[in-house]
């Protein structure tokens, strides 16, 4: 099914494929004991050849272990071969010993697979403040290449792994064609809470066989996520983990691509979907959420603006609450239009709920209330504001708020 278009090429989905699903990768993913329950807690992605590589991290001044670590690896030489990634345990506020333990998964992991350590990445996610049983850890990287493959279940293996609160899996895989030829495109992550993110999501995974250098890839995958990952949010809590880091192989054979190449506006297409999709996974899969949230601004002075407002709707508590209970309250959705801090002409704020207007030229609309109940009972609800200043425009997405996510929250640790 195609799904988009750039300037020469179309992308598609791959309804069967996977994180390993582009050449060169192989994933796999077990469970180390990092977990109370049986579920996989350990998984890696490799890549057969040094790929070119990106990351991109979270601003929470408390930044876990890993970040470190991975900034290290991909700055070193923009180039990877390899993730390892826990959860279960954050690695996060866990002082020198923290720091200790990221390093030697690091190299514990480089020695089992044969590669320099400075060409593997490593992520955490999960309880804050606990140092990692690496004993555990240790035993599971040791068994970690064996269960590698270039498969769907593999694939699955590893996204199963990466999972905390999570209820389902995130995975997207696409095919893209440059210079003639057939390229692949796949993404894995996880989140379901502590999801504000000003930079990706808690844990985020792309692999391609695209022929891109570090440095291009580095750029398209930053503005790619101002666009997908930094417009979601679930509680509105940045993580100490949160990172998307991008691996090429580059064993697609295309010619090298860079903003000046012809399918450059197809491959950032296809990438973006790819985000778009596993980002929109995330809000959907929040902890206690009935419903994906999409707010869409219109009109505003500029796209940051038209961002900004956005993610104050999306981020309200009022509107995420509204919107569980199914109540059209449109009321705390212009006052959330009001407090986001950018220009906004009061006289000319139009807004609907799906097909239902609610206000028009800021002036309240009579509608059926009853329709409004029905739409917003729904599992997908979206948002239009459109505030007739200017062409900004932006889409965030969230989820509703509701009563199990306290209960999730309250108990997290226990």
């Amino acid at each position: 099914m195609i799904m988009g278009q750039g300037n020469t090429a179309a992308y598609t989905v791959v309804p069967e494929g996977s994180i390993t699903t582009p050449k060169g990768f192989k994933a796999g993913g077990l469970h180390c004991g990092l977990k109370k329950t049986t579920r996989h807690d350990l998984g890696a992605i490799v890549c057969e050849v040094p790929a070119a590589a990106a990351g991109v991290y979270t601003t929470n001044v408390f930044q876990a272990a890993p970040i470190a670590v991975t900034r290290e690896s991909i700055g070193a030489g923009g180039v990877l071969r390899a993730v390892i990634v826990n959860s279960g345990n954050a690695n996060a506020c866990t002082g020198k010993q923290g720091d200790a333990d990221a390093y030697e998964m690091r190299s514990q992991f480089a020695e089992a697979i044969g590669v320099p350590a400075q060409q593997v990445a490593v992520a955490s996610t999960g309880v804050i403040g606990e140092t990692l049983k690496m004993d555990r850890v240790r035993s599971g990287i040791a068994e970690l290449p064996a269960k590698l493959a270039a498969n769907s279940q593999a694939g699955d293996d590893f996204c199963q792994a990466i999972l905390t609160t999570d209820l389902v899996k995130k995975e997207v895989c696409v095919q893209v064609i440059i210079d003639g030829k057939p390229i692949h495109i796949a993404g894995a992550s996880k989140g379901s809470g502590m999801i504000h993110p000003n930079m990706a999501t808690m844990l985020g995974f792309v692999t391609t066989d695209a022929v891109i250098g570090s440095q291009a890839l580095q750029t398209l995958l930053r503005q790619v996520t101002d666009l997908t990952f930094n417009m979601i949010t679930v509680d509105g809590d940045t993580s100490t983990n949160d990172m998307l880091v991008a691996m090429a192989s580059g064993l697609a054979d295309n010619r090298e691509l860079n903003i000046s190449h012809p399918d450059y506006e197809a491959f950032s297409a296809a990438l973006r979907y790819v985000c778009e999709v596993l980002a929109k996974a995330i809000a959907r899969d929040g902890e206690g959420a009935t419903k994906l949230v999409e707010v869409q601004v219109r009109g505003a002075e500029s796209d940051a603006a038209a961002q900004a407002i956005a993610k104050t709707v999306i981020g309200s508590s009022l509107v995420k609450s509204a919107i569980f209970g199914a109540d059209a309250n449109w009321g705390r959705i212009i006052a959330a239009v009001g407090r986001a801090g950018q220009p906004v002409n009061p006289e000319t704020v139009d807004i609907r709920l799906g097909d239902i207007v609610t206000l028009e030229q800021s002036r309240p609309i009579s509608f059926d209330e009853e329709a409004a109940l029905e739409y917003l009972k729904g599992d997908t609800v979206v948002i239009y504001v459109d505030l007739h200043m200017a062409e900004g425009s932006a889409t965030a997405w969230g989820c509703d708020l509701t009563y199990d996510y306290v209960r999730i929250n309250a108990a997290y640790r226990t």
